[in-house]
């Protein structure tokens, strides 16, 4: 029998299962882009090399797909995937006041990281994924592997909640409300739809609420710069997080996962099979294998517990 090592590349026994299970994830990837905009050249790589603004809905499932593979995919489908995204970044230029930089610089690569990772982390803690300091600790540092995926040396890479606090200390100086950083929360908050989905346009106003909520999860300083909406008590966000979290979390996983992009969908139901042969009970899905009872052995400690042992 295989290892759980050439299963999957983070185990059920993971912080990182945890929390990358928890449909929190998807308020969590639209703050990180919001915070990702407050880096000047972060920002500006993304405006001249992509078509985020035509299509922000394929970026966040983009991320997704990525995030997936480095979680539940095989060691293969992690490394195929880092090598695409190292090709990419390699070949793209970003121009800022007459300089040009590689979108592959180490430090754009890391804030880009710390944006994404603190914002799952931080949103399905405060929506009520109930993990300690200590098991938050743990997912930074099960995290530092993903980074390596995108091309950052192990190292370099917080892996602690005081950690990460440091690194947003240290960075918070440089960062600023560009044009481009503006335009990309208002438009985060309103957004075009691509046009496979214009037939959903009469519904767009029901997306305001969810744009707003990721909004107002952002750091107080980052709101603070941004300015865009006026403050509402934090109780009503931890509130409106919950619920929304718990609608989401309510829903059968293949439900679900039609948000992803087939290829995602494809590559799930493949850790699912692989999963099953090693002796999980996958009957209710990867979600369903947060409870420790459904992995070989039946141990009925908390997933909680189990990880932070």
């Amino acid at each position: 029998m295989p290892s759980m090592e050439e299963i999957v590349v983070q185990p059920p026994q993971s912080v990182t299962w945890q929390v990358h299970l928890d449909r929190a994830m998807w308020i969590g990837g639209v703050r990180g882009l919001m915070l990702q905009a407050l880096h000047p050249l972060a920002m500006r790589g993304v405006w001249q090399n992509s078509n985020f603004q035509e299509d922000p809905f394929g970026r966040l499932r983009r991320t997704a797909d990525f995030v997936g593979r480095v979680t539940f995919g095989s060691p293969e489908d992690a490394d195929e995937i880092g090598r695409r995204v190292r090709g990419i970044h390699r070949q793209l230029r970003i121009q800022s006041e007459g300089h040009t930089y590689r979108v592959d610089d180490p430090e754009l690569l890391l804030w880009v990281h710390c944006a994404e990772v603190s914002s799952y982390l931080e949103v399905a803690r405060r929506g009520g994924l109930g993990i300690t300091e200590r098991q938050a600790d743990r997912y930074l540092h099960e995290q530092r592997k993903s980074a390596t995926y995108v091309g950052l040396h192990l190292e370099d890479v917080p892996g602690s909640l005081a950690e990460m606090d440091a690194y947003f200390k240290q960075v918070r100086p440089s960062l600023q409300v560009t044009p481009e950083a503006a335009e990309t929360v208002r438009f985060l908050l309103w957004p075009r739809l691509p046009q496979e989905l214009r037939l959903l346009s009469p519904g767009k106003p029901a997306y305001f609420p969810f744009g707003a909520l990721c909004y107002y999860t952002l750091p107080d300083w980052a709101r603070r710069m941004y300015g865009v909406l006026p403050e509402v008590p934090k109780a009503t966000v931890t509130a409106a997080l919950k619920a929304f979290r718990l609608t989401m979390n309510s829903l059968p996983e293949p439900v679900h996962d039609r948000a992803f992009m087939p290829s995602t969908r494809d590559m799930l139901a493949r850790s699912r099979q692989r999963l099953g042969a090693a002796g999980y009970d996958v009957s209710k899905g990867l979600k369903g294998l947060t409870d420790p009872r459904r992995w070989p052995g039946g141990d009925r400690r908390t997933p909680h517990h189990r990880s932070a042992a």
